[in-house]
């Protein structure tokens, strides 16, 4: 595995470093300052100016939907590899990623719309996300299950014929509350007679459909995260074209794990980069400010977890890199082992630099005149979305004890130079 990142790599870490420096940084505050104003007025669910305004400027800067490769429709998208200390950095600041069109949900939905998608479907929702005119959601979870095995999802999606009526709730639909989310990637079951992964399907369902009904925005540790939102949603008695269908039924369950090992990384990445600017916050904290006679740097207690958040954070980035780079050559499916890992690991690492963070701010680090108290909330959702720690950790044990069952064959990484 090469280390040093290539020269368009580093081209392209300049330029948005110098991007984040110039535009991020200096309108962080104003972006929940505008959020707070339109609360004031009655509605905190409007889309920002300030990310709007900052749109036209990263996609001239050439910091533009960097997320998707081998894809004909988006000539700029890179490799994992080659994403990762990119989408590090806007990991710095939570709403970052929007400006250059790379935020969850939609970044998942446009490579789930690219791979299995008609191409009546990618003209008619891929090209407008792609130019960020519209935001999108993914409608998996749901409130009665433990959505934690996808199996459980009771969602029914059953043909009519041209069309297919839903009927479902669902939950934690990110990005659900924004008014420009226009359409919802749904999964539930198309045959509940049929073997336990060819029952789910999933189906493009526009926002506007009678029937899909937002019944409320979800807090996390009492944020409702407006203008994003993370949604309870009801489908009722929704038809939708047959054509809206994704592949075909029975192929929710592949499309969900092709879906979401893009998605792990992404959430990793920006962790990492989540991380590096609590260490830098911490940092810069402790050496500001004098406790008993000295600086509060230079008492060993901080310094222990100083040295400790930069051995986890350097590990995690690590693992990371390793895992971008195994999707890149061997492919996802070979890289399930790595991509779990990363997903209990990154998360992990972020939370405990942060709460460290957070203990050497005192009281300012959990309020808002700080960033951690939100970055603290958005790693700690992270513990199970797109798959709790648990389910990652069981999968990982199965795939090493498979390693040493009788006749089975080590998988060989490839070969490149620096290897």
């Amino acid at each position: 595995m090469e280390f040093e990142y290539s020269t368009k790599v580093k081209d392209m870490q300049a330029r948005l470093l110098a991007f984040m420096d110039e535009h991020i940084y200096p309108n962080e505050n104003a972006f929940y300052a505008e959020i707070a104003a339109n609360r004031a007025k009655g509605n905190a669910w409007i889309p920002t100016q300030i990310i709007e305004e900052l749109k036209p400027k990263a996609r001239k800067a050439g910091l533009w939907n960097l997320f998707l490769p081998r894809s004909t429709r988006a000539p700029e998208g890179l490799s994992n590899l080659e994403y990762a200390p990119l989408c590090e950095i806007m990991g710095r600041v939570a709403w970052a990623p929007e400006v250059f069109n790379c935020a969850a949900p939609d970044t998942g939905n446009m490579e789930t719309i690219e791979r299995y998608g008609s191409e009546a479907n990618k003209d008619q929702w891929l090209e407008p996300l792609l130019r960020g005119e519209i935001r999108s959601a993914f409608l998996m979870t749901e409130p009665a299950v433990a959505s934690s095995d996808a199996t459980n999802i009771e969602c029914r999606i059953q043909r009519d014929g041209d069309h297919y009526v839903i009927n479902g709730r669902k939950w934690w639909s990110s990005g659900a509350g924004d008014p420009r989310c226009a359409i919802y990637i749904v999964m539930g079951k198309t045959d509940p007679e049929a073997p336990r992964h060819s029952q789910q399907s999933m189906i493009l369902v526009p926002a506007g459909t009678p029937g899909v009904k937002v019944i409320r925005a979800l807090t996390v540790f009492g944020m409702d995260d407006a203008p994003h939102g993370h949604m309870e949603v009801e489908l009722k008695d929704v038809r939708v074209p047959a054509t809206n269908l994704l592949v075909g039924e029975g192929r929710g369950f592949a499309i969900a794990q092709g879906r979401l090992g893009p998605g792990r990384i992404h959430h990793c990445m920006r962790s990492i980069g989540a991380a590096e600017r609590a260490l830098e916050l911490m940092c810069r904290r402790l050496n500001d400010r004098v406790a008993f006679g000295r600086r509060i740097s230079e008492q060993g207690v901080w310094r222990e977890r100083i040295a400790e958040s930069r051995m986890l954070i350097d590990q995690a980035r690590l693992l990371t890199l390793k895992a971008a780079y195994m999707m890149d050559t061997v492919g996802n499916k070979v890289a399930q082992s790595e991509i779990a890992m990363i997903k209990v690991v990154a998360p992990n690492t972020a939370l405990r630099v942060i709460d460290w963070a957070i203990q050497a701010h005192g009281g300012g680090g959990v309020s808002n005149d700080f960033p951690l108290a939100s970055m603290y909330a958005h790693q700690r959702t992270l513990r199970f979305a797109d798959g709790p720690d648990e389910v990652h950790r069981n999968a990982i044990a199965k795939l090493e004890l498979a390693k040493h069952m009788p006749g089975a064959k080590a998988v060989e990484m490839p070969v490149t130079r620096g290897s």
